[in-house]
């Protein structure tokens, strides 16, 4: 664990051992590790010298996957700071609400998403926001052109005013002119401000500290073994790198190994997607059950080369048998199932690298990780019965930011993380997840959670109640459903999606609205969801 002391320190060693070896493309352009090492260190002084932030300052990030993301990871990284992922979908009261959490002192952010930035950057603590176009380091001319066409053709980049921001590579241009000085960056040192939800629907940042990446990166490593080839991997990298389990696995673990990450930009364009993966031999591939799913519906999935892929690797969200067994006849892998959360840097439990077939089971805990099932008064519980998943060991994180009650309640005092997932172990250690102890609904691997929906359209005045679950969705895995009392007779459910669709981002929105004159509640009037959750009633 201790073999770096930082991501710095791995990505110094990357860049020296593969500097030729492309590290990340994206339509068709590939950045080589030594492009990454200039590029990243040209970010780290425009922030260190021009911004003149200190080590500990915050950076947040707001673009799905382009190559203008893994320079600014590594150089706000190599600034000494810490990255504040955000989620371009994110609306503006969700923005607000991370960036003025975590008091990120700058944001870098694609231009199709600054019009919700402009709408709140003056109610935070933000000084620069840096701007980047889809197209900015994809050379000339294919980046002026594609910039062109989302502006002017597709009319993908809505208005906004943002005075005083500056350009990506002005920025960069900037940094050039100045040297990058030693920073001391430690283990303890936070690298990454991970927002997930919770119980009380605000999002809360998981503290994950250097320590905490690299040792999920020897871990992850470890467990692929010599499966892997180092400087001859190629990983599809559709997951947005803004997700832990993206930016672990893929932009982690394989700059380690020298591999090359193929960079999706928007995998929901599925038949763009199948047609990147016919011109790309790649060998390793990393997604949620709903993307698997969706390539094989995808016509022409079939038609792709996999004699080179030797892993598929799936995780955020249950595996489904169906999914999994036809992924297997299609391409001829198995798809191997892992186990995580935002607060374990993700990885806690995978299944064997030689797996044959899909088994149900989220797998064995990975190296150095222990991981035990405890019933509520905290005992640990035998073989076969369901209780608490706990996990321990060096990827969990260091606590919330600023929220110690709430880091309390997760990690108890023997340093176990409470994960809120109902799970059993069988005889040979393999791990099921049976339930959920939280009312999380997850769609797409996306947490939602009940509390944050149900805040917001209880904002409705037509609205008395409301209570939010989750249903299963053949597409999702799971979708929102939404049951609301009225205050108001003549509400209807599409005004309530509208609602939805200017408050939430889009997986959060509700797939089903249902009325009724009472929700079902206990003793003290707290709602049941559960109740909610086993009733089938007709839905609008």
């Amino acid at each position: 664990m201790d073999k770096y002391a930082s991501i710095v320190s791995v990505l110094n060693e990357a860049c020296a051992t593969y500097g030729d070896r492309p590290a990340f493309a994206n339509f068709g352009k590939q950045l080589t590790y030594a492009e990454v090492d200039r590029l990243s260190t040209q970010f780290a002084n425009y922030l260190l010298h021009e911004l003149k932030l200190k080590k500990g300052d915050r950076v947040a990030l707001m673009m799905p996957n382009v190559l203008q993301y893994p320079i600014a990871i590594f150089g706000a990284l190599r600034a000494g700071l810490t990255v504040v992922n955000t989620n371009p979908m994110y609306t503006a009261r969700e923005l607000k609400h991370q960036l003025v959490d975590s008091g990120a002192s700058a944001i870098v952010v694609l231009e199709n998403f600054a019009h919700v930035v402009a709408e709140v950057v003056g109610q935070t603590q933000v000084k620069q926001v840096i701007l980047t176009g889809v197209g900015d380091m994809l050379g000339f001319p294919k980046g002026a052109l594609i910039n062109f066409v989302l502006r002017h053709i597709k009319k993908q980049v809505p208005d906004y005013d943002l005075p005083g921001a500056i350009g990506f590579r002005e920025a960069l241009a900037s940094g050039a002119r100045h040297t990058l000085p030693d920073i001391d960056i430690r283990g303890h040192d936070i690298a990454f401000l991970q927002y997930t939800g919770g119980t009380t629907g605000v999002a809360k940042g998981a503290m994950l500290t250097h320590r905490n990446l690299v040792a999920n990166m020897q871990q992850a490593s470890a467990w692929l073994g010599t499966n892997s080839k180092p400087g001859h991997e190629v990983i599809i990298t559709a997951l947005p790198l803004y997700h832990i389990f993206a930016l672990t696995a893929n932009g982690l673990v394989f700059m380690k190994f020298g591999g090359l990450n193929y960079l999706i930009t928007n995998p929901r364009d599925m038949k763009g997607f199948v047609a990147e993966l016919k011109k790309i031999p790649f060998t390793a591939i990393t997604g949620v059950n709903t993307l698997f799913n969706g390539l094989l519906n995808t016509p022409g999935f079939d038609e792709v080369d996999f004699s080179h892929m030797h892993l598929s690797l799936g995780g955020g969200m249950a595996v489904q048998r169906a999914v999994a067994e036809r992924w297997k006849k299609v391409t001829g892998v198995t798809l191997v199932e892992a186990y995580g959360l935002t607060e374990t840097s993700p990885a806690a439990c995978m299944n064997p690298m030689d797996l044959a077939d899909y088994n149900g089971a989220i797998g064995l805990p990975i190296p150095s990780t222990e991981a035990c099932v405890k019933d509520d008064a905290g005992q640990q519980l035998p073989v076969g019965e369901v209780g608490e998943l706990c996990i321990r060991g060096p990827q969990v994180m260091a606590g919330y930011w600023q929220r110690p009650e709430e880091t309390a309640k997760v990690i108890d005092a023997e340093g176990w993380l409470h994960t809120g997932d109902m799970a059993k172990m069988d005889e040979k250690g393999f791990f099921y997840i049976v339930d959920r102890k939280k009312d999380m609904i997850l769609v797409s691997g996306f947490n939602v959670y009940p509390n944050e929906v149900e805040d917001v359209i209880a904002l409705m005045p037509g609205v008395l109640e409301v209570a939010a679950v989750g249903v299963p969705d053949e597409k999702s895995g799971e979708a929102v459903k939404v049951v609301i009392v009225k205050k108001d007779p003549n509400l209807t459910a599409e005004q309530v999606k509208a609602f939805c669709r200017e408050n939430l981002t889009g997986y959060k929105h509700p797939k089903l609205v249902e009325f009724r004159t009472e929700l079902p509640k206990s003793n003290v009037g707290k709602i049941l969801r559960r109740e909610l959750r086993d009733a089938v009633k007709p839905a609008a």
